[in-house]
Parts: C-alpha cells; structure tokens; sequence
C-alpha cells in the first residue's frame, strides 16, 4: 500500500467455510499482524492482513458492515464484495474489543467520506440537475429525484407560475416556493 497502518493487532484469521457456510477454515498457521489502512487516494477504510507475502485480508470497510463480538475473544464481520465472512482470534478480550472499537470509528469515517463525496458530485452537477434552498439554519435541501429518501411532492401551480415543494427528511419538514424557470 505505500502507507503506515492506523492501528495493528495479532490475531489468528479465519474464513468462512465457502461449501457449508457454517464452518471456519484457518488461513493463518500463528497469529498475524491485522492492520487497518486508509486508502487516500479512493478514500477507502481498509484491513488487510498478511500471511508472508500472501494479503489472507483485504476487505473495504463499508458504512453498512458490521462487526460482531460473537465469543469474548472471537469477532466476526461479512465482506460482500469478498464474498466471504472473516473471523479474528484474538489472544485477549481487550485486543477484541480494541480492534472491534477501531471497526466502529473506521466505519463511521467511511460514512462520512462517502456522504463528503456524494456532496462533491451534486455540487458539481449542473444547475437543472438541482435546486437548492436554506430552510433552516446551516441546513441546506436539495430536490433529487434520485435519492429515496428525499420524498418530494408538488402541489399545483399557483396563478404565478410558482411551484410548492415540501420536502421531508426522516422527522424534518420543509416548504418553499421556488420561481417558475425563466
């Protein structure tokens, strides 16, 4: 990777049997280092574990993964795009539970990245792609089609031309009026 870990751990690695889906194989003799890294150039949360010179993980942490304490020194998390489940032994519960907590927060960056992200492209979508307009303080909403869960809804059009949006997001609404297009 070109790049220092975050944060380091030993712990001995297992996969989820790809036949049974129930058993776990060993793909680690000894413990390993596990190390998550921060991938800036697709800014990208990783953990990737090597056995020599053979990555036995590489999993993109994803905001909607999850890790889970399944013994006091056992944890376990699904990688979708691996297609795979990864176990971790660890030699104590507090390195568990350290490494669990460190999921927790590398997760929570990966979140924000991605909301940072999908910021920057609507920014840089064009102006009929978009409408924006402050309803309340520092909160800014933006007609997207796109997202599900932004619902809008349209009353008529008053004698002006003007159109009514409501917007909700989650338990928030908004109303504004925005000019008929020019």
């Amino acid at each position: 990777l070109g790049s220092q870990p975050i944060f380091s751990t030993r712990a001995h690695v297992f996969q989820i049997d790809p036949s049974t889906k129930k058993n776990w194989v060993p793909t680690s003799k000894h413990a390993v280092t596990v190390s998550y890294f921060y991938d800036s150039t697709r800014t990208v949360y990783r953990i990737i574990s090597l056995d020599g010179s053979k990555a036995i993980i590489n999993s993109t942490i994803t905001p909607n993964m999850s890790f889970t304490k399944t013994s006091h020194k056992f944890g376990q998390w699904a990688d979708s795009r691996a297609n795979t489940v990864y176990g971790l032994g660890f030699s104590s519960e507090a390195h568990l539970s350290k490494f669990a907590d460190k999921f927790a927060e590398f997760k929570e960056a990966a979140r924000l990245a991605k909301e940072r992200s999908q910021e920057k492209m609507e920014l840089t979508s064009t102006p009929s792609q978009r409408k924006s307009v402050s309803c309340f303080p520092r909160l800014k909403v933006r007609r997207n089609t796109h997202d599900p869960t932004v619902r809008t809804s349209l009353n008529p059009p008053n004698p002006t031309r003007e159109t009514h949006h409501t917007v909700s997001l989650q338990s928030q609404h908004c109303s504004f009026i925005l000019p008929a297009p020019l």
